[in-house]
């Protein structure tokens, strides 16, 4: 499905081939990764495994460790600080905790743009110069990786049988451009830490939420939510960033060896996220999960937006989040996303 933005395998290889054979005489390099949370699928299957197995896969060229934030006791917003402080040498986190920094961290996964995931990556292969800038000036790091969760979609606990019956809903975000959807559709934005969302749904603080689908199913969502409503507003973009000190410190080849590997790994979660969006869906509104043998069904009511609702969304998306998030970014940085983003999406970014 993504055949045509995946790198050859035969590339890939042959990068790790020569990669490998550059850094066999360097000095064994030691990295600290901070993952994101041990309770998702990104972590457990992707990115712990990958540093895990690299000092074996690298013949000891890299000695990694690696713990999740959950381990750790972080919040995402502490992250990139971190690395700066080179706390870790290595942390994946999410572009809307760092907005706060500076706007131009949310460009590439702002709410509602890319409605399917060959789109998104296009956009996130557009903007990855612009962030690559940015984590260097910002954070002193060095951007690797732009990668996916699955898409984030609406959970409700009481009816909703389209956008319009978001208006007047108190709905559960993480990040500004999320919020700036959810009041363009009438609804207030209300922000939940991930893990008080049940209880906050079950109380009605919030009448609806927004993660990722293989997130709300592996979390439980369905027992405090029963319909699912699936407009993609958004899709979880994360990154993989290095602290630059630990980057300019590594030898040329451990460098090309290391980026090859992390290519590499890029390619599987897009990959596999593109498959996992749609089982987590089936899982939560299905007949049966094929997650595993006797997982659990969610039982909700899968809602599919209409043409109506899509629509809706366009204006939306151009009227309300891309407009706002243009005043918040400013008129260079705006018209920077309008010449890389702009152009895969065909849309320009205006400030009002």
């Amino acid at each position: 499905m993504l055949k045509s933005i995946t790198r050859p395998a035969t590339i890939t290889a042959a990068a790790l081939l020569l990669a490998g054979a550059a850094t066999a005489q360097d000095s064994p390099a030691k990295i600290s990764v901070v993952g994101t949370w041990n309770s998702m699928t990104n972590y457990n299957d992707r990115e712990a495994p990958f540093w895990r197995s690299l000092p074996k896969e690298t013949g000891g060229q890299f000695i990694s460790t690696i713990g999740s934030y959950s381990e750790f006791g972080l919040k995402g917003f502490e992250i990139m600080r971190l690395l700066k402080q080179g706390v870790f040498d290595y942390a994946y986190g999410l572009p809307g905790y760092v907005a706060a920094e500076d706007a131009v961290f949310e460009g590439a996964d702002l709410s509602s743009l890319a409605q399917d995931i060959e789109t998104e990556r296009k956009v996130a292969e557009a903007y990855f110069p612009v962030l690559e800038k940015a984590f260097a000036e910002i954070y002193n790091a060095k951007l690797l990786q732009l990668y996916p969760f699955p898409s984030q979609i609406l959970y409700c606990r009481s009816e909703v049988t389209g956008l319009a019956d978001l208006r007047g809903k108190k709905i559960r975000v993480y990040a500004t451009t999320l919020g700036d959807f959810v009041e363009g559709a009438g609804g207030t934005s209300v922000t939940v830490p991930f893990g008080e969302v049940i209880p906050a749904l079950e109380k009605g603080v919030v009448d609806c939420g927004i993660t990722g689908t293989m997130s709300a199913y592996t979390a439980k969502w369905y027992q405090a939510a029963e319909y699912a409503y699936t407009m993609r507003v958004g899709w979880g973009l994360a990154f993989g960033a290095m602290n630059m000190d630990k980057w300019t410190s590594l030898s040329a080849g451990q460098q090309a060896d290391l980026k090859a590997r992390l290519d590499a790994l890029t390619d599987r979660m897009w990959a596999e996220t593109a498959t996992e969006d749609d089982l987590a869906i089936r899982c939560l509104t299905g007949d049966s999960c094929p997650v595993s043998e006797g997982a659990p069904v969610g039982g909700m009511t899968l809602v599919t937006p209409t043409d109506e609702d899509l629509a809706a969304r366009d204006r939306i998306a151009q009227e309300v989040i891309l407009a706002r998030w243009a005043e918040r970014c400013g008129a260079e940085c705006a018209e920077t996303w309008t010449q890389t983003v702009g152009k895969v999406l065909g849309m320009t970014a205006e400030a009002n």
